[in-house]
């Protein structure tokens, strides 16, 4: 029987939990010791370790994971893994209203828009870089599903190439959604630059630009921007953005959605 996505999910978290629980006994902990304490594959011991990094509940160490002593004291990463899944969840159902039946659309690698991806009911073209979209899509047969190609990056399980901007140069999209690294004062930005230039690239091909982030984004840095503020159509959000960065994104015509508080 298929485990249903929800499920999947509560499974990864019980997993993290139990990592977590260890690392305060052990304080570190390797790919091996994940997998043995777990009996769990390689891959699925290091998504594990990919997500418990980016929620800030752990540090990269050579070969595995360890806890964060250098910074100070940490949210409890239940109460706040709860708390991110849900503000992803709203900003993607938020999104999802802007889809309209026969529409061509891309779909960029990020948490929140692959929750938008398990979102969509209407017949719609997507195209999209990301593994975990296509994995989503994959069971939507109304969807006309394009994955694009290029060597596979394994730590943002995107793929990219030189071939794949030429591909993109030849579609115009409806509508594009985009995530983001962290929104900084001069336009949104990534981890990775060949991650990057996909976004700016379609951002330059489309109808509308949507940009989908929760408001930890704008209390963090990446090293390669994507795209400027005059980019953006909508920005869709779980609060308001800062106040220093409200007068340009009016002076860009962005319209800001906050979802906080919708039931």
């Amino acid at each position: 029987m298929k485990m249903r996505r929800e499920e999947f999910s509560i499974y990864q978290e019980e997993r993290l939990l139990k990592i977590l629980d260890q690392l305060k006994t052990h304080a570190q902990l390797s790919n091996a010791d994940v997998c043995e304490l777990l009996d769990i594959s390689r891959d699925t011991a290091r998504r594990d370790i990919i997500k418990l990094v980016e929620e800030g509940a752990a540090i990269r160490t050579h070969g595995g994971i360890a806890l964060p002593f250098f910074k100070e004291e940490i949210k409890a990463y239940k109460d706040r893994a709860a708390s991110a899944s849900t503000q992803k969840l709203r900003i993607a159902q938020t999104a999802n209203a802007y889809i309209a039946k026969g529409e061509v659309c891309f779909m960029d690698v990020s948490t929140t828009v692959r929750e938008l991806c398990a979102q969509v009911r209407e017949k719609i073209t997507v195209y999209t870089h990301s593994l975990d979209n296509a994995e989503v899509l994959a069971g939507k047969t109304d969807i006309d599903l394009h994955l694009l190609g290029g060597k596979f990056n394994h730590d943002n399980r995107f793929f990219y190439d030189e071939t794949q901007a030429l591909q993109l140069n030849e579609i115009y999209f409806d509508k594009v959604f985009l995530g983001a690294a962290a929104i900084m004062e001069d336009g949104i930005y990534f981890a990775n630059r060949e991650d990057a230039l996909v976004k700016k690239l379609v951002a330059g091909r489309a109808g509308k630009v949507f940009v989908l982030a929760d408001t930890q984004k704008f209390n963090l840095t990446a090293s390669f921007r994507g795209m400027e503020f005059s980019d953006i159509d909508m920005l869709i959000t779980d609060e308001s953005p800062p106040e220093q960065l409200q007068p340009v994104m009016r002076e860009n015509g962005i319209e800001i959605i906050q979802t906080a508080g919708e039931e």
